[in-house]
């Protein structure tokens, strides 16, 4: 049975919430972070303790691990620069820091790792996001062989980056021009992704694992606009995008530090679903984007 978790990443969209599920449950967790007041809205739950730590700090990082039962990494970006097989930004998120946990986890002898890769995740993947998480979940299992990977489609919830956007375009834009209209997701909400994470802590079984993470229908881009649209009572048409055009909309956003990158777009052209028949591991019921959604885009 764990009782400490060092978390990292836990300052985030998804790490609050494994935080606060964490607290619940009575765990010791300590908030490793680059910048405290960045986790201040964690400082004041009970069992959480926010440590402000360089964590390319090697020595530091072993002091930190010492004494805990299990670490949990959420770190990731979606904007790392270009290069191959990945940008620099990616390489250091999503390759060399997930290196360096899992092996000062493994020297430290902590019994548990729990990793956050990305649905699609894989070598040949047509995007540096997608390339670089799946060398991250390379080096973490060579580093800690029975580490626990969650593979999660786009996750949605209070605080999300990806319904909330398209809430704030719609306030001003009379026609929304959307680039890859097609593309295919099976959002998962943010909740369930953290109960998913605890409950892997918990359970021996999941040793070693690899779970895909979805909810429990699939989406094209153009539906989900709608779905914002509707919820938010701001009706808008939506101009779905050429090949051509979405190329070049993402190359200005990237251009001007926008919502979007090439990157991102070629991480579109892969269908980011589960497998047929899978949604959330450990008989968690997975939750509906037509249920949760209006509670918090209504006042967006």
């Amino acid at each position: 049975m764990i009782e400490s978790v060092l978390l990292v990443g836990g300052s985030g969209f998804i790490g609050s919430h494994v935080a606060r599920r964490l607290a619940a449950r009575g765990l010791r967790v300590t908030v490793a972070t680059r910048r405290r007041e960045r986790a201040k809205h964690l400082i004041l739950l009970p069992t959480v303790d926010v440590v402000e730590i360089d964590l390319d700090d090697d020595a530091a990082l072993a002091r930190l691990c010492a004494g805990q039962d299990a670490l949990v990494n959420l770190v990731g970006v979606l904007r790392g620069g270009n290069g191959e097989p990945y940008g620099p930004g990616f390489a250091g998120a999503h390759v060399a820091l997930p290196d360096r946990l899992a092996r000062a986890a493994w020297a430290a002898g902590i019994p548990q790792l729990a990793h956050l890769s990305a649905l699609k995740a894989a070598a040949d993947a047509p995007s540096g996001y997608l390339r670089s998480k799946a060398a991250g979940e390379n080096a973490v299992r060579k580093a800690f062989p029975n580490a626990t990977i969650f593979r999660p489609s786009v996750v949605f919830g209070d605080g999300d980056s990806f319904l909330t956007m398209f809430s704030r375009l719609l306030k001003y834009l009379p026609i929304m021009p959307l680039a890859s209209p097609d593309a295919r997701f099976q959002p998962v909400w943010v909740g369930n992704v953290a109960d998913a994470i605890v409950e892997a802590l918990l359970r021996p079984e999941a040793d070693g694992k690899t779970f895909e993470l979805c909810g429990p229908r699939q989406y094209t881009l153009r539906e989900l606009v709608k779905l914002t649209a509707r919820v938010t009572g701001r009706r808008r048409a939506v101009l779905g995008l050429s090949p051509l055009f979405s190329w070049l909309q993402a190359y200005l956003l990237e251009v001007v530090g926008g919502p979007m990158t090439r990157d991102n777009l070629r991480s579109m052209s892969v269908p980011n679903v589960c497998a047929e028949g899978r949604t959330l591991p450990f008989n968690l019921a997975a939750a509906a984007l037509e249920d949760v959604a209006p509670r918090y885009l209504r006042n967006r």
